[in-house]
C-alpha cells in the first residue's frame, strides 16, 4: 500500500488513519484491541487520539482512548508497526499550550500509551494566551529529547498556522509538519482555500476529520428516527439534517451505485483522492464497519463521479 509523507517528518503514513475517539466509548476495550489488530494487520499504520478523549462521556475522566490504545500496545508487541499520533491542549485537565501544560501532558500521554515516544505530537487547537515561540519551544525540547518524532496543529486558521511556521523558522525550532481540519464532502470551508495554498507552499501533510461527518455520510441514517438514541444523532440532526445534507447524501447513493461500493467508501475515497489532502481520519466500532472503511483505499473513483460528488456538496 502506498504510504503519504507527514509533511517533512520523514514519517508516512497509509491512506487511512484510524480515529481512536471511539476507544473506551461506542467500542469497548476488548472492540477496540481487535479493531486495532485488524487494521494493522489490514497494511494500515496510523491510529490518531487524544489526551481528552473520551472526556464528555459521563463517568469518564479523559485520557480513557489512550489508556486502551496503551494496553494494546503492551499485549500485541506492534509498537513498532504503527504510528501512534496524539494531542494536548482541549482537555480541561491539562488545557492550553503553555510549556508547562504541555511537559506535564506529554508525561501523562506517554504513560497512558506504554511507550517511550509519541511520533506526531498534535496542539488539538489554537491557544491566544501563550505565545506561539513559548509553545513551539517546548514542542522542540521534546523533539530533541526523543519524546516526540513530529509535531502538528488541529483547528488552526491558516492565518496563525502560518505565522507559527514562520516563528519556527525564524528561531530555527521545530515546526507543525500536519494540520488538522474538518472536511468532508459537506464540510469544505477550512480546507479548500487559504489552507490549500499554505500547505502546498509549506509541503504540510493535511489529515482531516469528520470524514463521515459523524456517520451521517456512511448511509446508515435516512430518516429522523434511525437516529434516536444515537451517541452522535443530536450532531447530526443539527448540522447535517438539512437541504444541502440530504442533497449530498443523495449523490453518494448514486456513486455508490455507480461503482459498486459503499456510501463511506466513496466518502471516503473521494477524500483521498483529494490533490492536497494527505490521509483522512476516520473511526469504526465493529470489524465490519472497520473493512468497509480500509476497503476504500482500494477505490479510485471516476472523474465523472468525483465531479458529480464535487457538485453535491458545493
Amino acid at each position: 500500500m502506498r504510504h503519504r509523507p507527514l509533511g517533512r517528518s520523514g514519517l508516512s503514513t497509509a491512506p487511512l488513519i484510524f480515529g481512536g475517539n471511539v476507544f473506551g466509548w461506542t467500542a469497548d476495550e476488548a472492540m477496540s484491541h481487535r479493531l486495532l489488530d485488524a487494521f494493522v494487520d489490514g497494511g494500515f499504520n496510523a491510529i490518531d487520539t487524544a489526551d481528552v478523549y473520551s472526556a464528555w462521556v459521563p463517568g469518564h475522566a479523559g485520557g480513557e482512548s489512550e489508556s486502551v490504545i496503551g494496553r494494546w500496545l503492551g499485549a500485541s508487541g506492534k509498537r513498532d508497526r504503527v504510528l501512534i499520533l496524539t494531542k494536548v491542549a482541549m482537555w480541561p485537565k491539562r488545557p492550553g499550550l503553555s510549556a508547562a501544560n504541555i511537559e506535564a501532558a506529554v508525561e501523562d500521554s506517554l504513560r497512558r500509551l506504554q511507550t517511550d515516544y509519541i511520533d506526531l505530537y498534535q496542539s488539538h487547537q489554537d491557544d491566544a494566551e501563550t505565545s506561539q515561540e513559548e509553545t513551539l519551544r517546548a514542542f522542540d525540547r521534546l523533539v530533541r529529547a526523543g519524546k516526540v518524532r513530529a509535531v502538528g496543529a488541529s483547528n488552526f486558521s491558516p492565518t496563525r498556522l502560518k505565522t507559527s511556521l514562520e516563528a519556527s523558522r525564524a528561531q530555527s525550532l521545530a515546526r507543525y509538519e500536519t494540520i488538522q481540519p474538518k472536511f468532508n464532502l459537506v464540510d469544505r470551508e477550512q480546507v479548500e482555500g487559504a489552507l490549500v495554498e499554505l500547505a502546498r507552499t509549506e509541503d504540510l501533510g493535511i489529515i482531516p476529520y469528520y470524514g463521515l461527518t459523524a456517520g451521517f455520510l456512511s448511509g446508515k441514517y435516512r430518516s429522523e428516527a434511525d437516529l434516536e438514541g444515537r451517541a452522535r444523532g443530536r450532531t447530526i440532526l443539527r448540522d447535517y439534517w438539512n437541504d444541502r445534507g440530504r442533497t449530498v447524501l443523495s449523490a453518494l447513493d448514486k456513486a455508490a451505485v455507480a461503482v459498486g461500493a459503499s456510501q463511506a467508501q466513496v466518502a471516503l475515497a473521494w477524500i483521498m483522492g483529494h490533490p492536497s489532502i494527505t490521509a483522512p481520519i476516520a473511526s469504526a466500532t465493529s470489524i465490519e464497519q472497520l473493512e468497509d472503511l480500509m476497503g476504500a483505499a482500494r477505490l479510485d473513483l471516476p472523474d465523472d463521479v468525483r465531479a458529480t460528488l464535487d457538485q453535491a456538496g458545493r
